[in-house]
C-alpha cells in the first residue's frame, strides 16, 4: 500500500512527499515569440522533499497554509492554480485545504514550487478517488509552469521547449550527492534578463550570427530550435544505447568508465546560468568550488540557482563532504538521486 488516507465523514486528508530535482546541464537558446527561451536540460529527481497535505471538506474554495512567509498563500501559488484547474476538469466541488511543509529552499533551483503543485494534484486525485486523463493532467501541468510536467514523470528526463516538453530517459543509476543551499534567492526572470543582456539580439546584431564571443553558437544561428531538437535526439539516442556503446558526436570525450551519470556530466554538459549568476553572486561560485574541494566528481548550479549540487562516488564520501562543508559554514545535506521507480514508490507518505 503506497499511502494512507486519513478521513472521517466530513473530511479526508492525503499526504504526499514532494521530491526535488536538479538539472544535469542546462543550455539556453534564443528568446521565443512567446517571451520564453528555448531550453535543453536533463532533469533528475533527488530524494530531498517537502511534504504536502491535501484535506477535502464540505463546501467550496481553496485554502493554502504554510509556515514559511516567503511562500504565497493566494491565487499566485502554483498549488492553487493546479487545484483550481483540476476541480474544473473533474467537475467536482469541495473545499480544498493545502498544507505545505517546506523543507526545500524557496527560489532555490530545485523545482520546489513546481513539485509542490504536482504533489498537490496527485493527492487531490487520491482524496477524491477520481483521476484525470493523463493528457489532461500533463496539459494542466504545462499550463501552470515549465517545470511541472517533469514531476509527473520523475527519474531522469529530457526537457526541451521552455522546459515543459519532457521525455522520460532510461533511468541513470542512483548516485550520492550533496546539496548546498546558500541563503540567497535568485530570480529566474532576472537571470534570463541578464542572459539576454549579455547574449541577446543586441549582441547578435553587433557581432554577427553565431559568434556571441564563443557562447554556444549552435544555439544562436538562424534555426536554434531545429539545432536544439537535433541535440535532444542525439542525447536521447546516446542514453538509450548500451553503456559500452560510443557516445554521439556531441559528446565525444573519453570512455564510459564508472557510473554513467558521472560520465554524462563529465562529457561537457554545464549550466549556462552560471555565466550570469556567478558574477552577480560570487558566493555561489565559491560554493561550487567548495563542493569540488570537498571531493565532488562534478559540481554545478541547479536551474537558475541558488542551490548547488555535487555528485560523489560513494555515500560515505558524500556524507564526509556534507559534514566538512557544514563546518565551513555552508548549509549542506547529503542525499542521492532518485530513479523513477523509487520516485513513485516513495511519494505517498
Amino acid at each position: 500500500m503506497l499511502g494512507v488516507c486519513h478521513y472521517n465523514q466530513f473530511s479526508m486528508t492525503v499526504s504526499v512527499r514532494s521530491f526535488a530535482k536538479i538539472n544535469l546541464g542546462l543550455r539556453i537558446g534564443a528568446p521565443r515569440p512567446d517571451g520564453f527561451h528555448q531550453l535543453l536540460t536533463v532533469y533528475q529527481t533527488i530524494a530531498l522533499h517537502d511534504v504536502i497535505r491535501v484535506t477535502l471538506t464540505r463546501g467550496s474554495g481553496i485554502e493554502i497554509r504554510c509556515a514559511d512567509a516567503r511562500v504565497p498563500t493566494d491565487e499566485s501559488n502554483t498549488c492553487f492554480c493546479v487545484v483550481d484547474r483540476a476541480m474544473q476538469a473533474l467537475g467536482t466541488e469541495r473545499r480544498v485545504r493545502i498544507d505545505i511543509e517546506k523543507r526545500l529552499p524557496v527560489q532555490g533551483g530545485l523545482g520546489g514550487a513546481s513539485a509542490n503543485a504536482v504533489a498537490t494534484l496527485l493527492a487531490l486525485e487520491r482524496a477524491l478517488k477520481k483521476s484525470l486523463p493523463a493528457a489532461v493532467r500533463f496539459g494542466i501541468a504545462a499550463e501552470v509552469g515549465s517545470d511541472l510536467p517533469l514531476f509527473l514523470i520523475g527519474g531522469t528526463a529530457l526537457g526541451v521547449g521552455r522546459g515543459e516538453q519532457v521525455y522520460p530517459l532510461p533511468d541513470l543509476p542512483s548516485i550520492p550527492c550533496v546539496i548546498v543551499t546558500p541563503e540567497i534567492g535568485v530570480s529566474t526572470p532576472k537571470a534570463f534578463a541578464a542572459w539576454d543582456e549579455r547574449y541577446g539580439e543586441g549582441a547578435l546584431a553587433r557581432e554577427g550570427p553565431g559568434s556571441l564571443s564563443g557562447a554556444h553558437p549552435e544555439l544562436t544561428l538562424s534555426a536554434p530550435s531545429d539545432r536544439m531538437n537535433e541535440l535532444s535526439r542525439e542525447l536521447s539516442a546516446w542514453l538509450s544505447m548500451p553503456y559500452s556503446g560510443a557516445p554521439s558526436r556531441w559528446l565525444k570525450r573519453g570512455g564510459r568508465a564508472g557510473n554513467p551519470l558521472l560520465w554524462l556530466v563529465r562529457a561537457g554538459i554545464k549550466n549556462d546560468f552560471e555565466e550570469v549568476v556567478f558574477p552577480e553572486y560570487p558566493e555561489l561560485r565559491e560554493g561550487k568550488h567548495a563542493l569540488e574541494r570537498a571531493g565532488a566528481e562534478y559540481a554545478s548550479l541547479s536551474g537558475s540557482g541558488s542551490t548547488l549540487y555535487g555528485l560523489f562516488a560513494s555515500r560515505e564520501g558524500a556524507a564526509r563532504a556534507a559534514a566538512k562543508l557544514r563546518k565551513q559554514g555552508w548549509a549542506a545535506q547529503a542525499t542521492a538521486t532518485l530513479p523513477r521507480p523509487r520516485y513513485w514508490s516513495g511519494m505517498f507518505v
